[in-house]
């Protein structure tokens, strides 16, 4: 069987960067080869655009069924995705047909057209509307009392505390006085939040997919428990470009409404998690200016 793993697909050339990719690289024919037996698939060609993980339609010999195998880099924020979209049961997700957790590779349903949010023609503002509609439809799957997710109040304490580290150890030129305040806010808002929820966890603009099942559904979870207003920061932000255009608080004031959320939590936590988003840049010698300009933007709009 021939395995197709082009030297120019995204996540081949960013893996090779580090060691832990380049060894998950080698591998990475067994691992496609043990799910193609594993589930008796007939693979195709991978999807270009990943950063993190192999995925690309397939077939399953025994009944025909197109499908989508993805085979992720082992990391902490990959772990439950299967679990995530298996809670969910296709409820605004796409569904999960199998899970090999060990390889974390994954069967799942086929998304056709399968073109993104982000490359939606409608204008911002209806994009927005729609998809927090789906997040809002994620958020309302209960979650039982011993789901395996992690929490959300724990990976943010963790990444206070890298924040906190990484501006020690790297002393990048960075306002230090907006750094405290989103460590602090990666500390406090989970503490203070009324509800908990399976968030999503990357809920960008090209994490949602047209379908034929339903208009719109959510791909590449990186679900955790916890407080709700986690989510919504990649999809207001990459959907047009609110900072640039003065448009924040008109954003995230749709966004809220459409999730029944309050606007300030939403902002407080996209400025948490833009901070923590700068540091880690910072921690891979990656330029982290763009991404503490929105946290400025946004912290000033919110009055934190």
């Amino acid at each position: 069987m021939t395995i197709d793993i082009p030297d120019d697909l995204p996540v081949v050339v960013e893996q090779r960067r580090h060691e832990e990719g380049r060894r998950w690289l080698e591998r990475l024919p067994s691992l496609l080869g043990a799910a193609a037996t594993r589930w008796d698939l007939e693979l195709g060609p991978p999807f270009r655009g990943g950063s993190a993980a192999w995925a690309g339609p397939v077939r399953r010999r025994t009944d025909g069924l197109r499908c989508v195998l993805k085979v992720t880099l082992p990391h902490r924020e990959a772990r439950f995705e299967g679990a995530g979209l298996a809670l969910w049961g296709g409820e605004g997700a796409v569904r999960l047909i199998d899970a090999h957790d060990d390889d974390f590779a994954l069967l799942i349903e086929e998304c056709l057209p399968g073109s993104t949010l982000l490359d939606h023609p409608a204008p911002p503002e209806e994009r927005l509307a729609l998809a927090a509609g789906v997040l809002r439809r994620l958020w309302s799957v209960p979650v039982p009392n011993d789901a395996p997710f992690e929490r959300v109040a724990d990976v943010c304490a963790d990444w206070a505390e890298l924040v906190r580290r990484r501006m020690e150890e790297h002393r990048p030129p960075l306002d230090s006085g907006l750094v405290e305040v989103g460590a602090t806010l990666l500390e406090s808002l989970p503490a203070s939040a009324t509800r908990s929820v399976l968030v999503h966890g990357d809920f960008n603009p090209t994490n949602l997919l047209r379908s034929e099942r339903e208009p719109w559904l959510a791909i590449d979870a990186k679900p955790m428990i916890g407080d709700p207003g986690y989510d919504p920061l990649s999809l207001v932000l990459q959907v047009g470009d609110p900072v640039a255009d003065g448009l924040v608080l008109p954003r995230y004031t749709l966004v809220a409404e459409v999730l029944a959320e309050p606007v300030e939590r939403l902002l407080a936590w996209s400025v948490a998690r833009l901070v923590e988003s700068a540091l880690w840049h910072v921690s891979r010698g990656e330029d982290p200016l763009r991404t503490m300009g929105q946290a400025r933007v946004l912290a000033e709009v919110a009055g934190l």
